[in-house]
């Protein structure tokens, strides 16, 4: 998969890619490191990585995922800090989503990590025929409840394969990589994924 998602103007300041980039850019700050030892860690050209932090281009969720190994980040507690405050109610128009336009992937932060909270939980949708793949979890041990509302729906686990049906829910502490297919080649698979950070 290319690390690119479709080129895009950049983004109005508000919105939630200028957020993201402004973001991506802060964490490199604070980490010390170079466009160069970022390519290096995380295995992103240097072009890509640097696009990401100008907001010229949203990155996929796999090359996501690569970035919050990098930084030992859960992706949803980078979504957080890309966020802007934190209240108890979480409407549901005020709910961020993000789309991987490579896949049509979408996650929708539905109770979002915080300080003070152990657990977030996401609504993910992945289009029919479509797989996305992470090669590590980003906070070793990160704990992970699924529960597929509707579709078809396989899960790979460090190499173990789970073939879900509707209704299904797979429980798993996660240490190494992970794929995600639908198996459907009709309709989307539909999950509620809740994470535990250890």
């Amino acid at each position: 998969m290319d690390e690119l998602a479709s080129p895009t103007r950049p983004a109005p300041s508000g919105d939630l890619t200028a957020r993201l980039a402004r973001r991506l850019a802060a964490l490199r700050g604070e980490a010390g490191l170079t466009l160069d030892q970022l390519a290096e860690r995380s295995g992103i050209s240097r072009a890509a990585l640097s696009r990401f932090e100008k907001g010229e281009t949203s990155p996929t969720a796999e090359v996501l995922g690569k970035l919050c190994l990098a930084y030992g980040l859960s992706m949803s507690r980078l979504m957080a800090m890309v966020e802007e405050g934190f209240t108890a109610r979480v409407p549901a128009a005020e709910q961020p989503e993000w789309r991987d336009e490579a896949t049509g992937f979408t996650r929708r932060v539905i109770s979002p990590a915080a300080t003070g909270l152990a657990a977030e939980m996401l609504q993910c949708v992945l289009q029919p025929g479509a797989e996305i793949a992470y090669d590590a979890s980003p906070v070793p041990g990160l704990e992970h409840h699924l529960h597929l509302l509707s579709g078809k729906l396989l899960v790979e686990v460090e190499g173990v394969a789970h073939d879900l049906a509707a209704g299904d829910t797979l429980r798993y502490r996660l240490e190494g990589p992970t794929r995600f297919a639908a198996l459907s080649k009709k309709k989307p698979a539909l999950y509620v994924l809740v994470l535990v950070t250890p």
